[in-house]
């Protein structure tokens, strides 16, 4: 039976401009349309302060807007807390450096880790590398089977 406490997920990347805020718009998009709104509490944060309170990149607007995803006009780059680590249940890196940032959390994994065999490890940086639509295809295939590893792990 799921729980009445909302399930935490929170995607981490370098600044939470570009590839966390795309995860995190994709992801919530997915939970809607599955219906679970109400089973979930999504967002993303930074590992640096370099962009704090700085809107989503455009091109990481671009490319939802491009898939009919919408991008939440509040959204503003945070840095993760230590408070966060003890609040989500479900915490994904972008990538290696993400992931050292965090090291000393053993429930931090790599969104990757979630992706069909022969994939990347890490999302590389669109901020870059301009890539934003190939960064979109990562995430939304490694979204899609986090949100199944999760159901089936909740009981959803």
């Amino acid at each position: 039976m799921p729980s009445s406490q909302p399930i935490r997920v929170l995607f981490v990347c370098t600044g939470n401009i570009c590839r966390s805020p795309m995860a995190e718009a994709v992801f919530q998009h997915m939970v809607d349309q599955a219906g679970l709104s109400q089973s979930f509490h999504i967002a993303s944060a930074a590992t640096s302060r370099w962009e704090i309170g700085e809107p989503p990149h455009p091109g990481t607007q671009t490319v939802l807007r491009k898939h009919n995803i919408p991008v939440n006009p509040k959204k503003r780059a945070a840095q993760i807390t230590l408070h966060d680590y003890d609040t989500y249940g479900y915490i994904l890196a972008m990538d290696a450096e993400n992931l050292r940032d965090m090291q000393r959390i053993p429930k931090v994994h790599r969104l990757l880790e979630f992706s069909p065999p022969g994939r990347p490890q890490d999302v590389p940086d669109p901020y870059y590398t301009g890539q934003f639509d190939y960064v979109y295809e990562l995430i939304h295939e490694s979204c899609a089977r986090l949100l199944e590893a999760i159901r089936k792990q909740e009981n959803l």
